[in-house]
């Protein structure tokens, strides 16, 4: 089972997200690639809430591949290129994220392969059998 790990020692997260998330012994580990929001007949949302839904979206069905759901993720990392772009991120992942959150980290950053893109997130998931 995860424990998540979010100490009154220090200050408390500034969103849904936990400081840390522990790893059981013998838990299987998945590490998903960064997703950009492509869908499978090459259609770009044209807005970063729809886009980060098709991200999660595709995370969702890696995690199925291994017999894993969103529950099991322990740790996101984002990407977003633009402070505007913030909010509709983290609306898409608090949608999916109930408490307790996975540990996340969000950053902006200049751009990625395609200028059409504004979000990109990565996932890493356990899950004990």
């Amino acid at each position: 089972m995860l424990q998540h790990k979010t100490p009154d020692t220090i200050r408390a997260p500034f969103a849904n997200y936990s400081h840390g998330v522990e790893i059981p012994a013998n838990a299987r580990l998945l590490f998903c690639s960064g997703q950009l929001a492509v869908s499978l007949n090459d259609i770009i949302p044209d807005n970063t809430l729809d886009q980060a839904n098709l991200c999660f979206d595709n995370i969702e069905k890696i995690l199925r591949a291994s017999n894993m759901e969103m529950s099991d993720i322990v740790r996101i990392n984002a990407y977003v290129t633009a402070r505007e772009h913030m909010a509709p991120y983290m609306a898409a992942r608090d949608a999916r994220f109930k408490t307790p959150p996975p540990a996340s980290t969000l950053m902006i950053v200049t751009g990625f392969t395609r200028e059409e893109f504004t979000v990109e997130i990565e996932a890493i998931a356990a899950k004990t059998d």
